[in-house]
């Protein structure tokens, strides 16, 4: 399917991004090509993801820089990988236009390239790196705050930008699976999260997603630190004064790590 640029405000999204052996997993891959494809164009690509955590927010190289390879332990060709995406200097500049405000600086570090929570994923998505993408950084880890911040970057949507939250809806290395990716039993404290997000979601109860911590089943064990869960509530902010529907786009599990995804409209 090919896809055309919006004419309604874009959608956002929260996806599981993988680690880099994403790239082998052929069901994974294929699914992360085909949502792209049902999707609108974007004119450029707004990533927040797990893998960084700066405050005061912080804008990413705003040209083609080289990638973050912010990954230890793998095997040399994860570290070849390129994804030379065009800088999006405009969309940075709408974006600082958007947060600024007196006594609260939007900075810029013209050297970070994309971490492997914005490029493996979209090297799946848009393997011809030709729509410009645009990182920025979380300031915090505060479900809130971060709801709020995405209702800031929300106008971005009516100018056909993709607002992209990458992280794992179930995060925990220690505990997870190590047998094959998908043939693996999910364990119990995986799986049980993993069905309360999607009823959470399905009824779009907001205000028990962002109590996460507290309404969810095995929330410790799930996301024994939060910054994996912590972009879907900037995705969830650009998009909730639309009173969006939530749609699973991507379930099942990954080394036993629920990879769930979702579209907000």
């Amino acid at each position: 399917m090919t896809s055309t640029h919006a004419t309604q405000p874009m959608p956002s999204i929260f996806l599981s991004h993988g680690a880099p052996p994403l790239a082998d997993d052929v069901l994974w891959t294929e699914e992360l090509s085909t949502w792209a494809g049902d999707l609108p164009r974007p004119s450029s690509i707004l990533v927040v993801s797990a893998h960084w955590e700066a405050a005061p927010l912080t804008i990413s190289a705003t040209e083609t820089v080289p990638l973050f390879y912010d990954f230890y332990g793998f095997a040399q060709r994860y570290y070849e990988v390129e994804y030379a995406a065009p800088g999006a200097p405009q969309l940075a500049a709408s974006v600082a236009k958007l947060l600024a405000s007196p006594g609260r600086n939007v900075y810029q570090d013209p050297e970070r390239g994309l971490d492997h929570g914005a490029y493996v994923p979209l090297v799946e998505m848009y393997p011809d790196a030709d729509i410009p993408v645009l990182q920025v950084s979380m300031p915090t880890l505060d479900p809130w705050s971060l709801f709020e911040l995405g209702r800031k970057l929300a106008p971005l949507r009516d100018e056909g930008v993709l607002i992209l939250g990458s992280g794992f809806s179930t995060h925990n290395l220690s505990e997870m699976n190590l047998g094959a990716p998908d043939t693996s039993e999910p364990p119990t404290w995986s799986s049980e999260f993993d069905d309360w997000l999607d009823r959470t979601l399905a009824a779009g109860d907001i205000d028990a997603l962002i109590d996460f911590q507290n309404k969810a089943p095995a929330a410790v064990l799930a996301h024994p630190r939060t910054e994996h869960f912590a972009p879907l509530f900037v995705a969830l902010g650009a998009a909730i004064d639309d009173v969006p529907s939530i749609d699973t786009t991507i379930d099942g599990f990954w080394y036993g790590l629920s990879k769930r995804s979702i579209q907000i409209v």
